[in-house]
């Protein structure tokens, strides 16, 4: 299988636009490795960031993207008894891990200084076959279609930002900004925590505002002050920035309450630029949310084989892996929510 060759989303420099399929070999496992082939695979913002070259995070160039996918084991690793061929399973993003880390022993390998994850410190899977570590599988029910599986990574990013690193009550009042994938899947884990909310987007969001209609959120284009101060005139308790951008966490501070909460889940390398003495002021607790870990990825499977959490509304279509680019222009131009890919 080694001298087969696949077509691969290949971000080969760090130049605007260095993204194109190319040819690669299937990968070689190692002993705790397995040798999975790709049925789905999600398009991330991330993935975007790096074909417009506008991320802020170190790539290992050339590199397959994608780092939302689920599908079959073809191959196993002579350690790898827990599992067996045609297994069906999604896989974690930490693709490498110094397990002696402080971090990793805790269990929070997501934070682990050295981790390194698909799509851009290590092959991804956007193309047949990729290489897995098997601890970082979780198998799949059956009734699952991979369609939805494999957007189980951006449901923990969401379920770790609202559910674990915010605090929400039923009956809190919570905005959302930026109506990207990460943003309604918030807002979703949110109204699944019993919290009334509402997304705030551009004019240009319009066609992914809708889609947070459909999770039973308020929307918003523009100015989210008369909501956030609609109840008792102070302020929303949670907010959580989706959106990256430093004017998106100076909103933050003017709509959140007096001792409210400022989750940051949302990417953005430009610096502040304003002062954050309203943080200060009204004694806002301000912290970021990054990646997952294990105990997330079992809670939000289960969520999504009950169908408690629904992500059919967000997926905009599926792609064939030769027509990447049009999956990819869909999501950045805001058509869609969430383009899958298929990579055979």
């Amino acid at each position: 299988m080694s001298s087969l060759l696949s077509p691969a989303v290949v971000n080969f420099a760090p130049e605007k636009g260095s993204v194109e399929i190319r040819e690669i070999a299937v990968p070689i496992i190692g002993d705790d490795d397995v040798l999975l082939e790709v049925v789905n695979v999600g398009v991330c913002g991330s993935d975007l960031h790096q074909w417009t070259a506008d991320h802020s995070w170190p790539v290992n160039y050339p590199v397959v993207l994608g780092h939302e996918f689920g599908g079959l084991i073809a191959a196993l690793g002579k350690n790898v008894s827990v599992w067996k061929e045609g297994d069906r399973v999604v896989s974690e993003t930490a693709a490498i891990i110094n397990p002696n880390s402080p971090m990793s022993k805790t269990g929070l390998y997501n934070l682990d200084p050295d981790r390194k994850g698909f799509g851009y410190g290590v092959n991804g899977a956007m193309t047949r076959y990729v290489r897995v570590p098997a601890r970082c599988l979780h198998r799949v029910p059956t009734h699952l279609s991979f369609e939805e599986a494999c957007l189980t990574e951006p449901c923990c990013v969401a379920y770790n930002s609202v559910a674990v690193n915010s605090s929400v009550k039923p009956g809190d009042r919570v905005i959302v900004i930026g109506p990207g994938t990460i943003g309604i899947l918030c807002a979703a884990v949110a109204r699944i925590c019993g919290a009334e909310v509402a997304v705030v987007g551009l004019e240009s969001d319009k066609l992914r505002l809708d889609i947070a209609k459909q999770y039973g959120c308020e929307t918003i284009i523009g100015d989210a002050t008369e909501w956030a101060k609609d109840r008792d005139g102070l302020g929303a308790d949670l907010i959580v920035d989706a959106a990256g951008a430093s004017i998106t966490l100076k909103m933050a501070l003017q709509w959140v309450r007096p001792n409210g909460q400022i989750t940051k889940v949302g990417w953005g390398p430009q610096p502040l630029g304003f002062s954050l003495d309203p943080l200060v002021q009204k004694n806002v607790t301000l912290k970021g949310s990054f990646s997952h870990n294990w105990p997330i990825w079992e809670r939000v499977i289960a969520l999504l084989a009950s169908g408690s959490l629904n992500v059919k509304p967000i997926i905009g279509g599926v792609w064939a892996i030769d027509q990447w680019k049009e999956a990819f222009e869909k999501m950045h131009h805001g058509e869609v929510v969430k383009s899958v890919l298929k990579p055979f």
